[in-house]
């Protein structure tokens, strides 16, 4: 299917929660020129600073008005709040509505949502992989999805016209890639590639070595605890309910550390060299995958 099929402009989008990544894509779904472009949220302010900055057409605190009559709602809101979105509000989404979300994790939320959603509304799951060391509203730019991956975790209930027009609208506002992905292996993969670079990040600043080597801070620790600067009531949600596959990764992590502790005891230049080595080829490896994707 050719993604310049779609007509945004003929379609209106709701938008639930105005924080960093709701926003963002309020300013980003703005460029598409949709038909109506709506918020939900209950901070009032935000709703009247989006309105003011003419970055959605309305904004309602209710629920009910905005969401009977859009095509799309993209739901912006931690996790379990989600769940608790769709549930209380499942009668008012419009008949054919295709309903996604942006949370950091999806297994939980795909099954429950998808033991109650109605057979004429359509939810699939989604995680763009981008943000920010801030939240809120203020900080909300279009240029973070800029070349930035997103994951899809569409079910064999979800309608496949219905997930080409969720790939055509991200491509749109600016992600590189959309990958699909099992809402369990989505879980077990972002473990690894966000919730343990989180750990590591909150547990370096929190080291008692950093009052005295601040001063001394080069590029390389900041640029490895960008991300300790985080929203704690979020990550902390995400944690615990990741926590398997984050104490499993947690654990795979510390027997790798364990190797270089034990080279380093046995003053082992060999595999001290060879797992460095290692690792300098894994990352231009990386780097060249990134280069050719």
């Amino acid at each position: 299917m050719d993604l310049s099929d779609f007509a945004f402009s003929k379609l209106n989008i709701t938008i639930v929660g105005l924080g960093l990544i709701g926003g963002s894509f309020a300013l980003a779904l703005k460029e598409l020129n949709p038909n109506k472009l709506w918020a939900i949220d209950k901070n009032r302010d935000i709703l009247v600073m989006a309105e003011e900055k003419g970055v959605i057409d309305k904004g309602y605190f209710d629920p009910k008005t905005p969401l009977e009559k859009s095509d799309i709602v993209v739901i912006a809101l931690y996790p379990k709040s989600i769940i608790k979105f769709v549930k209380d509000n499942l009668n008012y989404f419009k008949s054919g509505a295709v309903i996604t979300d942006t949370a950091g994790l999806k297994e939980n939320i795909v099954q429950e949502i998808h033991t109650f959603i109605r057979e004429d509304v359509d939810f699939i799951g989604g995680h763009p992989m981008a943000g920010r060391e801030f939240s809120g509203f203020p900080y909300a730019s279009k240029k973070i999805f800029i070349d930035s991956n997103y994951i899809l975790t569409p079910i064999e209930e979800n309608q496949k016209e219905h997930i080409h027009l969720l790939k055509s609208m991200i491509r749109k506002i600016g992600f590189k890639n959309v990958v699909y992905l099992e809402p369990k292996k989505h879980d077990e993969i972002i473990a690894f590639i966000s919730h343990l670079p989180h750990v590591i990040a909150s547990t370096l600043v929190n080291s008692k070595m950093l009052e005295e080597g601040n001063s001394c801070i080069g590029r390389s620790f900041k640029d490895m605890t960008r991300v300790a600067y985080i929203n704690s009531d979020l990550w902390t949600e995400l944690f615990l309910e990741n926590r398997e596959n984050l104490i499993c990764q947690i654990d795979l992590f510390q027997r790798d550390i364990e190797k270089i502790k034990k080279a380093l005891q046995k003053k082992d230049r060999d595999t001290l060299k060879s797992i460095l080595d290692n690792s300098s080829l894994k990352k231009e490896e990386f780097n060249n995958a990134e280069t050719y994707r």
